[in-house]
């Protein structure tokens, strides 16, 4: 990939395929979209962003009524505590026996959730979700009608860096709007920090918790929307390593300039508990990222300590670090994913792309990689296939305004 292969979101207009959804319109002003989903069950990522379309959400502070409509509904699984058929009949969505029937005249976008369900998890502990298989038959959808729609695309693209590739091929061969990853990019942050474009960072450090893959990912995507605002911009990935157990707190004795900037970045943190992290922390994993302009990422996952995420960076020409973290809100309506809701309307509704889907792509190539090094006890591990080159957005999208209480009524 080249900086040839970048379309602009301004510049995504259709060759071929129309990717206008002025047809999706209805007379309330809202949106049509089909949604693929792999399981709809309560607290699942589909009951969070169907649930936000159906029924309204929070929105930096005040109550928003979703754009979207759900004109059709596709459901790969039906495991016994489903809520998905009984939410499409409370709400008069149709539900479709295949994707392809689920692509239906008239709408104006399409949300793959490929997040949830019964599916067998591979060697390295990767869970192997269909979410490229799906996409596929959506893209296939496209071309049998000749609309290129939107897209949304929930967390990572696919485990294995070949099918990835091609997801995000097909968005610029067909010209549709892509938005993908994860919605802790999107959420509060504290302070509300935002490095300026063309940053030069010296040396960055990013945490969350979780399982390697299934969270690691967000902490990746997270520490990748921080660093890719970076002087020259994002230019790929060298290499990396996976580094687990007591190797963890061996390489931060080494290095104790990321310790220093760890503390930083969890100083802002209010649910981070008290006392050694090596004895609070029972499992940790470190993944080490060498990006191509140099810059070594570092993101710890310390279980059992969190349940935020967090960044710290020193920039040159500031003598203390810039910190922040990225507040969560586990528990019913977990309002973290309020801003993935509200961007991926828009991205939706206005037809063009607000942040690059590149990120994306090169976070799901890294987390790929990572869990190869761990599968091979932590080997370093050479990624020339992560050529991955884009430059950021100078808008901030992520959510300001006040955390919506738990258990807040939906509007």
């Amino acid at each position: 990939m080249n900086r040839r292969t970048f379309i602009t979101a301004s510049g995504l207009t259709a060759s071929g395929l129309n990717s206008s959804g002025a047809a999706g319109q209805t007379p309330s002003g809202t949106s049509r979209i089909s949604a693929i989903i792999t399981a709809y069950y309560r607290n699942s990522h589909a009951d969070v962003f169907i649930g936000n379309m159906l029924r309204g959400f929070y929105w930096e502070g005040r109550p928003h009524r979703s754009g979207l409509e759900i004109a059709a509904m596709y459901l790969a699984q039906t495991p016994a505590n489903d809520i998905g058929r009984s939410e499409a009949a409370k709400h008069g969505i149709p539900l479709k026996p295949s994707v392809r029937e689920a692509i239906v005249p008239g709408i104006q976008g399409v949300a793959l959730i490929g997040e949830h369900g019964d599916y067998p998890t591979n060697e390295k502990g990767q869970k192997l979700y269909p979410r490229y298989e799906l996409m596929e038959q959506i893209v296939a959808a496209y071309r049998e009608t000749g609309r290129a729609l939107p897209m949304f695309v929930d967390k990572h693209f696919s485990t294995e860096w070949r099918k990835a590739k091609q997801m995000f091929e097909w968005s610029r061969e067909l010209k549709f709007p892509l938005i993908a990853g994860t919605s802790l990019t999107l959420t509060w942050r504290r302070p509300a920090l935002e490095l300026d474009l063309e940053a030069p960072v010296k040396r960055a450090v990013g945490y969350f918790y979780g399982g390697k893959e299934a969270y690691g990912y967000h902490g990746v995507e997270v520490f990748q929307s921080m660093v890719e605002r970076r002087k020259g911009g994002e230019t790929g990935v060298d290499w990396v390593q996976c580094l687990e157990g007591d190797e963890v707190w061996k390489w931060s004795a080494a290095n104790p300039w990321a310790r220093d900037l760890l503390e930083e970045s969890m100083r802002n943190d209010d649910t981070l508990k008290r006392g050694r992290l090596e004895e609070i922390v029972k499992q940790p994993i470190l993944f080490l990222i060498g990006y191509r302009s140099g810059l070594e990422g570092v993101v710890y996952l310390v279980t059992g300590a969190t349940e935020q995420a967090g960044f710290a960076a020193q920039v040159e020409g500031r003598r203390e670090p810039l910190t922040c973290c990225f507040r969560t809100q586990w528990g019913r309506p977990w309002s973290h994913g309020n801003g993935l809701s509200y961007w991926v309307e828009q991205t939706i509704r206005q037809g063009r792309e607000f942040y690059p889907p590149e990120r994306t792509l090169l976070a799901t190539g890294i987390i790929e990689a990572l869990m190869n090094s761990s599968y091979e006890k932590g080997r370093k591990f050479a990624t020339p296939h992560l050529d991955v080159r884009y430059h950021a957005r100078k808008e901030s999208r992520f959510m300001r305004g006040p955390l919506p209480p738990y258990d807040r009524i939906r509007v």
